[in-house]
Formats: C-alpha cells, structure tokens, sequence
C-alpha cells in the first residue's frame, strides 16, 4: 500500500473536476448534437413500456438526453414495477428501488429522481476510487485514476439513468473496507453491488482471495473473513426469493438474464475471435465493441504486476462473465459498457502514464475523443447499449 491512511474527502477536487468536466462534455453534446441523426426507423426504439423522450435539438437536452435503451427498463421498474414474462427480472432491484425512493419527494419525477441516484453515485465513486488508488498506488495515480474513470469511452453511462455508477460505488467500497480490515461493512456493500447487477455476485471471488492473505499475515481467524465475503451473495438470494415469494419463480432472474442473450455459452476466447472477425468485417458497431473491450484488456494487463492479487481476480472474472454467454449477431454487445465500472483498468493506464508509454495527455484526448463519440450516438438513439 502506498499510503497508510488516506482520508476520502482529500480527493474531492479530483473527483469534482473530472466529474464536471464529463458532465460538460455531456451537456454540449446533448445540447449541440441531440436530433442531429435520423432516428432508426424513425422511431427510438424500447420495449421497456416507458414513454420515450423527445428527440431534438434544445436545452431540454441537459436533462432528458441520456434517457435511452435501458434506462426505460430502470424508470419503468421505479414507476409500475416487476411482471413475470416479460425479462424484467434480469434488472436487478437496487437502482429502480432507489429511484423510488427519491422519486416520493414531490416534484422531482422518475427521471429526476433516476438522474440524482446515479450521479451522486458517480461522484461518491470517483472520491472513493481516488481514496482507494492512494492507498494502493499513491497520490498521481489516485488523479489519473479518476480522471480516466470519469472519462473511459463508455463513462457516460455513469451519468445515465443506469445502474454503472451505483454499481462503481458499491463495488470500489467494498474493496475500501475489504482493504482495511472491515469485514462487515465490506459484506454490506459487496451484497448491495450483487443486488444492483448480477455480475457483482463475483466480488466473492476476490474477497476471500483477500481473506486468506491477510489471515496468513496476521495470523487472525480465516472463518469470519470468509463468511462475510460470501455474505455478498445474500443481495441476490433476497432478490430470487422475493420472486418465488411474488410470482413463485425463484429463478425468474436467471432465466430472464438467459433470454437476453439465448443463443448459448461459448468459451471466452471464442467470443473475443467472434467479435474480432465481425469488427474485420463489418466495421461499425463490432469495431466500438471491439475497441473499447480491448482498452479494458490492456487496462488490467498493465496493472496486474502492481496490484494486490484479489483486483486482478476481480477485473479478469468480470471481463470473462459476460464473454460465456455472446449474442450471435453480435458477440461483444453490452461489453463496453460492462467495462467502465472496472476500476483496475483505470490503474492499468494510470501505471502507463506514470512511465509514459503513452503519455497521460495522449491517454486523456484518446479516452476522452471516445467518450464524446459514443455519447453522441447513444444520445441519438443508435446502438451502443
């Protein structure tokens, strides 16, 4: 560790500015850009029951351009709730149920009330990543860190009414109590993160790889570690049997997740040549996915030799999840935005400016030039989910 202790408000005018910087970006694209392609087949498409925004230039913009593609799904589950049959047991109950939440004060609305969860969620993320990276990587590597996390090419879906930024908080703060000895507030947060996306099941994994170390360094009980590492699962034991208690499926999240993605698991390595072959071919949407997975990829390779063992584990197995079960038609679908909560890739690049291959400002216009072009498509409805 680099630091002993770190205190998490020293970074909030990292956090702030990386966080306002985005959110700048945001708003001139949003402003400047909205309505600026035709529509797919002249119509935005949703099949999530929500009413779809206005598409069209204005500063309506600020506040209703990143309401697309899911984000319905999780304003709709806030508003009208869960139904058997229909896959919305694949969106896991956290967010919807936190926009609920804020969405009883009169006057904000479902968006409203969608917006302020997820981007006080992104900023408490970036403060606590800064905290987090000074205390494994030291204080340059806590400013890169936020500032290639607030900016990765699929950052925005942070500041979108989706579950990545909850989902950034709740996992950083897990490693953040893991990482000083905290076991029970590591299994609170670790269980909030497994019932905010499925994926977050996988923090188990590095959490008893950071169990057994420290057991065998500071000769404590292993038992009670491992037990609150694997209390991470009791977020999404809860949500499976409220819906055998609800509909009497217990397994109505699994199978929703399935029919998402119906056409069977391959091994990792197959997906990434699918997906490497469609992006030869086909260019387009392939290539982003393509792109944007590998910069993840490189990410975490940079930062494996200096990293605690349990980081790796969990960048690697949330990277190889997602890969066993590809969509056909395209492979790689979803995957960039998967990998901007994955905070070791952050480190990965903060290693590499440090040794300047490639510079910190080569890095910053790179992510920063994807950013602004995969915003703008998926502020005018195309097909970056």
């Amino acid at each position: 560790m680099s630091e002993a202790t770190p205190r998490v408000r020293d970074g909030w005018r990292e956090a702030l500015w990386a966080f306002l910087g985005a959110h700048l970006l945001l708003g001139a694209i949003g402003v400047i850009g909205g309505g600026m392609l035709p529509l797919p087949q002249g119509q935005p498409p949703t099949d999530a029951g929500f009413a779809n925004p206005q598409l069209s230039p204005g500063w309506h913009m600020l506040v209703t351009s990143l309401q697309r593609q899911d984000a319905q799904w999780f304003l709709r589950l806030a508003t009208t709730g869960y139904a058997p049959g229909d896959h919305s047991a694949a969106f896991f109950p956290v967010y919807p149920l936190a926009i609920r939440t804020i969405d009883l004060v009169p006057g904000i609305g479902p968006l409203g009330a969608g917006l302020l969860v997820a981007n006080a969620a992104a900023f408490g993320a970036l403060l606590l990543l800064h905290a987090l990276t000074r205390l494994e990587l030291g204080a340059v590597a806590a400013r890169r860190a936020v500032l290639f996390t607030a900016l990765f090419p699929t950052a925005f879906f942070l500041y979108a009414p989706y579950t990545e930024s909850t989902f950034l908080l709740t996992s950083v703060a897990t490693f953040w109590f893991a990482r000083r000895d905290r076991w029970g507030w590591a299994a609170v947060t670790g269980a909030v993160a497994a019932a905010t996306r499925s994926v977050g099941i996988l923090l188990i994994l590095p959490l008893w790889v950071e169990a057994i170390t420290r057991s065998r360094r500071d000769g404590r009980p292993l038992l009670p570690r491992l037990a609150a590492a694997a209390a991470v699962a009791i977020g999404p034991l809860l949500y499976a049997g409220w819906w055998a208690w609800r509909y009497h499926d217990l397994w109505a999240p699994l199978d929703a997740q399935r029919a998402w993605r119906p056409d069977g698991a391959q091994p990792p390595w197959v997906t990434l040549w699918w997906g490497l072959r469609f992006a030869w071919r086909y260019q387009t949407w392939w290539l982003i996915d393509i792109t944007v997975v590998s910069l993840a990829i490189v990410g975490i390779m940079l930062a494996v030799r200096r990293i605690p063992l349990s980081y790796t584990i969990y960048a690697t197995s949330s990277v190889l999840l997602p890969l066993l079960l590809p969509l056909a038609s395209r492979p790689l679908l979803s995957m960039p935005r998967f990998v901007a909560v994955l905070f070791p890739v952050s480190w990965g690049w903060a290693i590499a400016a440090e040794r300047r291959r490639p510079p910190e400002t080569a890095i910053l216009v790179a992510f920063a030039g994807g950013f602004c072009l995969l915003a703008f498509l998926f502020i005018n409805w195309l097909a970056v989910f």
